[in-house]
């Protein structure tokens, strides 16, 4: 098994928050803190501790006045595997696991703290034994290494009010950041494809690529083998390309009568700059014409920036209802809108301080999009807590959504497509001050074939998170 560090945030994991790569909603997690893991993800009208921050931040203010501290631990097991011709291949990125935490004080109605989690991400990593590492017509190829990694963090300052006994708000300013790694092998055809603006999955264009192309038509090259993108540092704790920015979230709470409460929030678009790997690669193995040698790697280095990539706005509502002194149930709907900010992804490369034939480059960047496409996301989060004990409190829950991967563009590296999750838990109070939450989650196999590339992907998940909480 390879065990790697994420990043469900803690201010040890500062540099490593980013590490989150595995997909749930989309890129989302489906449930932030254990409280609300358990119930399906469902968490906009009641109290799931610290962890609200990343939900409704409004109902922080349902903790009693004093300052509360949660520290967190949580792992996320994605099994990815795809297959093709009667071979399949699994994904070696098959655990993540990491801290986080989160601390607010309320005094007088008012509240603020701090806290670091993970936004989410998506990954896999398919070795030089798999499907995908021999890119090439030619049987003498390399087999490569194919990886991508990618992942988002948050440092969170929520602020939230008790403006009545039935109406509280909340906000937050957050500072997020993240990481991407992309290891990435393309056949020869489907590069020639991308450079002349035909390929159905991505686009290549810019002076590189014109540059590259007189080469092949005036014959100096004769064939191209494959292709292979490269920006990788292979830490566990940040990805190779970077990039930081912020957000903001907003919501509110309304006690309707002594057991219902309702509440909504709305997270904002994220605001981050570009990511840039410099020590980025783009290779090319070709057969230099006129008799001359085959199987030949040009490597390119240079710097490869990310353009544009954006973490999408969520609006979310949902409604809690204590059914008696031992029943609480909950329901939420989220809308995530991947389609504004994933519809395609975009990288370009610039070519630096390269000798021999790929000096020839410098200076001649190369633009490239793959094509994405993703739709809006819909969830239904649903939730049920049951008190048995004074000190002990059951949960479980479902959290269902549409898939808003298309099959078109499904990409082996970007499994994405997880549907639906079982989530169970349960929190147990130590005393007045002090209690343990612990949750798990099921998402059920996913399986999605590829209309371009035929490759068929399956992506099924087992998550779980612990919380340890204190008042004082």
């Amino acid at each position: 098994m390879k065990t790697k560090q994420i990043l469900l945030s803690s201010v040890l994991a500062a540099c490593a928050l980013p590490q989150l790569a595995a997909a749930t909603n989309g890129m989302n997690m489906e449930g932030y803190g254990a409280t609300a893991l358990g119930m399906g993800g469902a968490s906009m009208a009641y109290d799931n501790g610290t962890a609200a921050m990343m939900n409704n931040p409004a109902t922080l203010t349902m903790m009693e006045e004093g300052s509360n501290l949660d520290l967190a631990l949580g792992f996320l097991a994605p099994q990815v595997k795809s297959s093709a011709g009667g071979t399949t291949s699994k994904s070696s990125a098959d655990m993540f696991g990491g801290p986080a935490f989160g601390w607010v004080r309320k005094q007088n109605g008012l509240l603020f703290g701090v806290g670091m989690y993970g936004q989410g991400g998506m990954g896999t990593e398919y070795g030089s034994d798999s499907i995908l590492a021999n890119p090439s017509v030619q049987a003498v190829s390399p087999r490569l290494v194919n990886r991508s990694e990618v992942s988002v963090g948050r440092v969170i300052f929520p602020l939230a009010y008790d403006v009545s006994p039935n109406l509280k708000i909340g906000g937050s300013v957050d500072y997020v950041w993240a990481g991407m790694d992309l290891q990435m092998a393309v056949n020869g055809n489907s590069f020639m494809q991308m450079a002349g603006g035909v390929s159905p999955m991505a686009l290549a264009s810019g002076p590189m690529v014109a540059a590259f192309g007189g080469m092949v038509s005036g014959g100096q090259i004769s064939a191209v083998n494959w292709g292979y993108f490269n920006f990788s540092n292979q830490n566990d704790f940040t990805g190779q390309a970077v990039g930081t920015g912020y957000a903001g979230k907003i919501g509110f709470t309304y006690k309707l009568d002594s057991k219902t409460t309702v509440g909504a929030t709305y997270h904002s678009r994220t605001r981050l700059n570009d990511l840039e790997a410099k020590d980025a690669t783009v290779s090319f193995n070709v057969d230099f014409g006129g008799g001359g040698p085959t199987n030949q790697l040009i490597p390119v280095s240079g710097k490869m920036t990310v353009k544009d990539f954006q973490w999408p706005e969520t609006y979310g509502f949902g409604i809690a209802y204590e059914a008696s002194e031992k029943w609480m149930l909950a329901a939420d709907y989220k809308r995530i809108n991947w389609a504004a900010v994933m519809k395609n992804f975009r990288m370009e490369f610039t070519p630096a301080g390269n000798t021999g034939l790929a000096a020839n480059f410098d200076g001649l960047p190369m633009n490239v999009v793959f094509y994405q496409d993703w739709k809006d996301q819909h969830v239904l989060l649903l939730g049920a807590a049951y008190r048995m004990t004074d000190a002990l409190t059951l949960r479980g829950g479902l959290n269902m959504a549409n898939n808003p991967v298309p099959d078109t563009y499904l990409n082996a590296l970007f499994p994405a497509t997880i549907k639906n999750h079982i989530t169970a838990g349960f929190g147990y109070a130590f005393d007045r001050k002090s209690h343990l939450d612990l949750a798990f989650s099921y998402a059920a196999r996913m399986t999605a074939t590829s209309g371009v590339t035929g490759i068929t992907t399956s992506h099924e998940q087992y998550n779980g998170q612990l919380v340890y909480s204190h008042h004082f």
